[in-house]
C-alpha cells in the first residue's frame, strides 16, 4: 500500500523506466549477422530483447494498476470546500473541465464592464460640441450586480486554493 503522491511518484518513474527498455530494444532488435552479439555472455540480444519486453509490460501492468488504485481512492474519498462536497474524482472534473469556463465567464463579464464604461467615458469626450454646454452625461445600464459578480470571483479563487491544499493533503495521507 501507498499513498497518492507515492503511487503518482512511482508512475513517473516507472515511465522513465519503461523509456530506458525502449530504447534497450531498439538499439538490440537487430544486428547484421556477421557481428558478434555484444550481449552473448549473457544470453544473447534475442534472449535480452525478450526479457525487456516482457519487463516492458510489466511496467505498463504496473501503471494501470497504479491509476485504478488512485481512481478508486478519489471516488472513495471526499473533499468539503465552502458549502460543497464532492469525492476527489468529482472535485478533479470540477477543476480540469468546470472551473476554468467559469473563470473566463466571470472575468470576461468584469472587463466587458470595464470596457463598456471607457467607451462611454470616450464617446462623451467626443460627442461634447462646446464647452459652454452643461455636460450631458452617458449612462449603461447594468442588468447584473457587479457586487455579486466581485463577489463570485473571489470566491472561486479561494474555492480553487482551497481545493489545491486540500487536493495535495489527500494525496499525501490516502492510501491506495
Amino acid at each position: 500500500m501507498s499513498t497518492i503522491t507515492e503511487a503518482l511518484a512511482e508512475i513517473k518513474t516507472i515511465e522513465k523506466r519503461l523509456q530506458a527498455k525502449r530504447d534497450f530494444v531498439k538499439t538490440y532488435m537487430l544486428r547484421v549477422d556477421s557481428l558478434k552479439d555484444p550481449l552473448e555472455k549473457d544470453g544473447g540480444s534475442e534472449k535480452a530483447v525478450a526479457e525487456a519486453q516482457q519487463a516492458i509490460n510489466d511496467l505498463q501492468e504496473r501503471i494501470c494498476e497504479l491509476r485504478q488504485g488512485i481512481q478508486k481512492a478519489n471516488e472513495d474519498n471526499t473533499i468539503k470546500i465552502e458549502k460543497s462536497e464532492r469525492t476527489i474524482a468529482d472535485w478533479l472534473v470540477w477543476r480540469r473541465e468546470v472551473a476554468p469556463g467559469q473563470q473566463m465567464f466571470l472575468k470576461n463579464l468584469k472587463n466587458g464592464l470595464t470596457s463598456a464604461r471607457q467607451q462611454v467615458r470616450q464617446q462623451e469626450s467626443w460627442n461634447r460640441p462646446k464647452a459652454t454646454e452643461p455636460e450631458k452625461m452617458l449612462d449603461i445600464v447594468v442588468n447584473i450586480d457587479e457586487s455579486k459578480l466581485n463577489a463570485e470571483i473571489e470566491t472561486l479563487e479561494k474555492i480553487l486554493g482551497d481545493l489545491d491544499g486540500q487536493l495535495s493533503l489527500k494525496n499525501a495521507t490516502v492510501m491506495i
